[in-house]
């Protein structure tokens, strides 16, 4: 059995790698002043951004292994499990970390905009690349929080640290959208892949004994996590990964009516358990019912 470090508040993992712990919900580590250390799986029971300027290749966080990278940016969220298991040694490690107890947040409009930071559902393999000047942003935000940390409590230092960490997940956000318009072409390349594999499942029937494919399947099959898999399709195309398959089963199903297969029949065919439920998602996308399709294809 593995041995995990319980991290349900920052002070747990500062306290494992020696660093002063300042305030009971943030904590910063700066690692070049505690280096070497040892290293640790942690269950995280809270959100943490770790920036190096170089990664260890044998780090892994939820299903993916990190690839040592320059300049990268590892963001975990409360449930995930990352690092390395501690085995004796002490390792150099460089950059810093940011960990915060989602109570800091709670009722604050950055609770509100977690949601739209999917990066903290990244794999590693996955992680944001900087560059020396955004490196050098983060840097800066880091040490600015941790100097607020050190302060005096008062009523505006937790205002003060949220703003500070509200500025560095939206340059995370800036970063990313940077960083997938970089991999355009190689967006393209996904994209042809996901139908590939959407043909594939239907071809196959895989869905009279599986149902209907969803996200996170074609995020597993491309090796992605779902949400770095979603974000990639929605850069790409526009719209979300689960659009995009959806769309697929509804020219599948326009092609079994338009050939004379009756609605439940197409519905059982496609993986739908209820017709009625084929009939649901057919009139979202199309804005019309099977019946009402039919009609205006034989009108026309």
């Amino acid at each position: 059995m593995k041995n995990i470090l319980k991290v349900n508040k920052p002070g747990d993992y500062l306290s494992y790698v020696g660093a002063a712990s300042r305030h009971p919900l943030v904590g910063i580590v700066d690692f070049e002043s505690i280096s070497p250390i040892r290293s640790s799986l942690n269950n995280y029971g809270v959100y943490a951004v770790f920036m190096h300027s170089k990664v260890r290749d044998d780090l892994s966080y939820g299903r993916g292994a990190f690839g040592s990278s320059s300049g990268s940016l590892i963001c975990v969220a409360p449930g995930q499990i990352g690092g390395r298991e501690d085995v004796g040694d002490l390792i150099d490690i460089d950059g810093w970390a940011l960990l915060f107890h989602p109570d800091l947040i709670a009722g604050t409009h950055l609770e509100k905009e977690m949601a739209n930071f999917s990066f903290f559902d990244y794999s590693t393999n996955e992680a944001l690349h900087l560059d020396e000047t955004e490196q050098a942003a983060f840097a800066s935000l880091m040490k600015s929080i941790k100097d607020e940390t050190e302060k005096p409590a008062d009523s505006e230092q937790n205002d003060i640290i949220i703003g500070y960490i509200s500025v560095m997940l939206h340059l995370c956000n800036r970063a990313y959208a940077r960083q997938f318009s970089q991999m355009r072409q190689n967006s393209d390349d996904i994209l042809v892949r996901l139908s590939s594999l959407l043909n594939e499942y239907f071809d196959s029937r895989r869905q009279l004994s599986e149902g209907i494919p969803g996200v996170q399947y074609f995020a597993d099959k491309l090796c992605m996590s779902s949400n770095y898999f979603s974000d990639l399709v929605k850069k790409t195309t526009g719209e979300n990964a689960g659009n995009f398959i959806r769309e697929h089963i509804v020219r599948l199903a326009k092609n079994r009516l338009m050939s004379g297969v009756g609605i439940s029949q197409v519905a059982y065919d496609l993986g739908f358990e209820y017709p009625q439920h084929f009939s649901r998602m057919f009139k979202k996308h199309t804005g019309m019912t099977p019946t009402q399709y039919l009609s205006k294809s034989i009108i026309h």
